[in-house]
């Protein structure tokens, strides 16, 4: 749409070399992978070759970044190379990060290191493996020149995949300008992307506002029933298309904790893994604002149905949540009571300090009257055996065998993750030795992982204590 971005050619880099390129999503894309994986691929993951009929524009948005309005942010460090209809007929965008300045970028270089760069190739894959919506990683290509963040550091460029890279912060960016008219135009090419059916209806502004809140709500479900925690869920990083999208600061939960924050950069927890469910509101509470010159013409009329649509976020969430959560142990039919039989199962965790992926795995052998690896997790038994015992009354109520119910839990439950330690371990092999096997075991591994893969079995286990100790993560930029 003009008048939504500004064109922009990348930076010139001393010597792209193509060190990741994934071959099964250039095959979805309806790309020529063979082609693509050479030094002309570098060439154009990079942006030093255009491909034809592309023009890289840098997109603007605003966003509330910890809760404070930015009005102006925009692709500081990414460029968006153009769109394709993958092999299934969907549009998918092609972007580059870490391309260089942009007239977004304020005081930033635009640049990205080796190490952020090979954590989103490797998280977001992740991501996908596990089932949860994201954005993807097509490649990714060194490119000859440092960076400076605490210390120099290889530079490097991302080229992500994504339904869209519209955001909350694009439709803040115009309402905070009173543009309505351009509003309008972002919010008829978004419905028109992503929810085309809804132009027949009879609001389509507000069951937009619906349809991104339903999205979102399920998107947050996965990540809490994963175990997984953004860091940085500024509106900005909020996409309209149920994506998760721009992993910075992303880590995942080791011993269950709510209150478990990893980002360098969220100094007072805003962002924790407990509040990420408030956040989804606050952050869809920001668009219905920006949207409320299209809900209706009297402003009160427009906030009440902004405040309606809003209203139904708790519940849409909740229900996500608690069906992935019956999932994860073993239930299938609906009963009272299987929320709190649910949060209490937590409620062990969290006093005994047990290792939230593997205690959901083990439960699954707890289903055929296996116990010891879960109980081997706990350091107190005692309010584990209370809680296996409602848990076992509950299961009475359940068809099916035993061996079944395990089986389908085991589907349902991981036995890998993209374990904080095993991911600094792969980022620093692969950025200091230059050695890049650690990385391609764990992407491996992590593409399958609700398979138990016992040749790959020290990578499911959780780090030590010192390992884990005032542990963080860095945003990269």
């Amino acid at each position: 749409l003009p008048g939504f971005y500004l064109p922009v050619q990348a930076a010139s880099v001393a010597n792209p070399r193509l060190v990741k390129f994934n071959h099964g999503l250039a095959r979805e894309l309806g790309l020529d992978a063979d082609a693509l994986d050479t030094a002309q691929g570098a060439a154009i993951f990079s942006g030093q070759t255009v491909p034809d009929g592309a023009q890289p524009i840098a997109l603007a948005y605003a966003g509330h970044q910890f809760g404070g309005f930015s009005p102006q942010l925009g692709d500081g460090r990414a460029l968006l190379l153009g769109e394709i209809i993958d092999i299934c007929g969907q549009r998918r965008d092609i972007a580059l990060k870490g391309s260089g300045r942009t007239p977004f970028s304020r005081n930033g270089d635009g640049k990205a290191a080796l190490g952020p760069v090979l954590r989103e190739y490797l998280v977001s894959e992740a991501m996908h493996g596990l089932g949860i919506p994201t954005t993807r990683a097509l490649a990714a290509v060194t490119t000859g020149d440092l960076v400076y963040r605490e210390t120099a550091q290889p530079g490097a460029i991302l080229t992500r995949v994504a339904a869209s890279h519209i955001r909350i912060g694009t439709f803040q960016f115009f309402a905070a300008r009173g543009e309505t008219e351009k509003l309008r135009q972002l919010a008829d090419y978004a419905i028109a992307r992503h929810d085309p059916a809804l132009r027949l209806a009879e609001n389509p502004y507000l069951a937009f506002l619906a349809a991104v809140g339903a999205r979102q709500a399920a998107l947050v479900a996965q990540w809490m029933l994963a175990g997984f925690i953004h860091g940085v869920m500024n509106t900005d990083n909020t996409s309209i298309s149920g994506e998760t999208i721009d992993y910075g600061p992303c880590a995942f939960l080791e011993h269950f904790e709510p209150g478990q924050v990893f980002s360098s950069i969220d100094r007072n927890g805003r962002y924790a893994y407990a509040n990420q469910p408030l956040v989804l509101r606050w952050n869809l509470t920001r668009l219905a604002e920006a949207l409320l010159p299209l809900l209706h013409a009297e402003p009160n009329r427009a906030a009440e149905l902004a405040e309606a649509a809003l209203a139904r976020l708790d519940g849409l969430y909740e229900a996500a949540w608690l069906d992935g959560m019956r999932r994860k142990l073993g239930l299938v039919q609906a009963a009272p009571g299987d929320a709190e039989l649910a949060r209490d199962f937590l409620a062990v965790l969290e006093a005994g300090r047990g290792d939230y992926t593997l205690a959901f795995r083990h439960l699954a052998a707890a289903a055929e009257g296996i116990e010891a690896a879960l109980r081997g997790l706990l350091a107190d038994g005692a309010m584990l055996d209370l809680w296996l015992q409602r848990w076992r009354s509950r299961l009475e109520q359940e068809a099916g065998s035993a061996p079944d119910r395990a089986k389908a839990m085991r589907r349902a439950n991981p036995a890998f993750i993209a374990r904080n330690h095993r991911v600094e371990e792969a980022l620093t092999a692969a950025t200091g030795d230059g050695d890049f096997a650690p990385f391609e075991t764990l992407l491996q591994v992590l593409a399958r992982p609700f398979d138990d893969q016992p040749e790959h079995g020290a990578l499911a286990a959780p780090a030590t204590p010192a390992q884990t100790a005032r542990y963080q993560t860095f945003c990269g930029t």
